[in-house]
């Protein structure tokens, strides 16, 4: 049974039994072979979202101080990689019956999207204005959703259980922000700054942990990257 997120990326494909003579007792059986199509796709996956979150990180501390990041380099990269790579990423997982990745990857991946649509403006016309109370809620659920795979995710390693209650802050951070503004209240730089640190910190460490996996694969499975 495979354990962890980086066991279905390095996991090897065994025969259906071991190498032992076949006899009237024991036949041979075909050995497994490798789906030479669907592919791992977590690197993918986690890629998307590590590197999506690390720029919107920076966008949001530049709330506060200044990281020369705005959503001009947000929302191409949301729309590209964090969310359709990322949404595709985790079709495949699921297809590969990997429902830990398979769902956060889809879910994150539609995050994006719906995080782009209504925070660039391109639904105001359809449904108004987005208020800061809105934005705050949207927050909300996605922390709850974010906590659904958290409070499992030390079955996958400690790398992927870090990203997960790294980003439940971030989503409970980005939900007071918002609440505040949308209170009228002024949020200080430093609420900002600490914001858009956690966040980056998330996507930074899924990004290692795809580093660690992918570079774990041309080492014949050793972990030369603790993850």
């Amino acid at each position: 049974m495979l354990t962890s997120l980086t066991d279905y990326v390095l996991s090897p494909v065994l025969p259906w039994a071991m190498a032992t003579p076949a006899t009237a007792e024991a036949p041979s059986a075909p050995a497994q072979t490798k789906d030479p199509f669907w592919a791992p796709a977590s690197v993918v996956g986690l890629c998307g979202f590590g590197t999506t979150t690390m720029i919107a990180g920076m966008g949001i501390a530049s709330q506060g101080i200044n990281w020369g990041v705005d959503n001009g380099a947000v929302f191409p990269m949301a729309l590209a990689f964090g969310g359709s790579a990322q949404f595709v990423a985790g079709v495949i997982m699921l297809r590969r019956g990997e429902i830990f990745p398979g769902s956060a990857f889809c879910g994150y991946g539609a995050f994006w999207w719906a995080f782009t649509l209504f925070l660039s403006g391109i639904t105001v016309k359809a449904f108004g204005p987005t208020a800061p109370y809105d934005i705050a809620w949207f927050m909300v659920v996605w922390a709850l959703f974010t906590l659904t795979f958290a409070i499992n995710s030390h079955y996958h390693g400690v790398g992927i259980a870090f990203v997960f209650w790294t980003l439940v802050i971030a989503f409970v951070l980005l939900a007071i922000d918002f609440g505040l503004s949308g209170g009228g209240h002024t949020v200080s730089n430093g609420l900002w700054e600490a914001t858009g640190i956690d966040t980056f910190i998330c996507g930074f460490a899924a990004w290692y942990v795809a580093t660690g996996i992918i570079t774990a694969q041309h080492h014949g499975g050793k972990k030369v990257l603790p993850y």
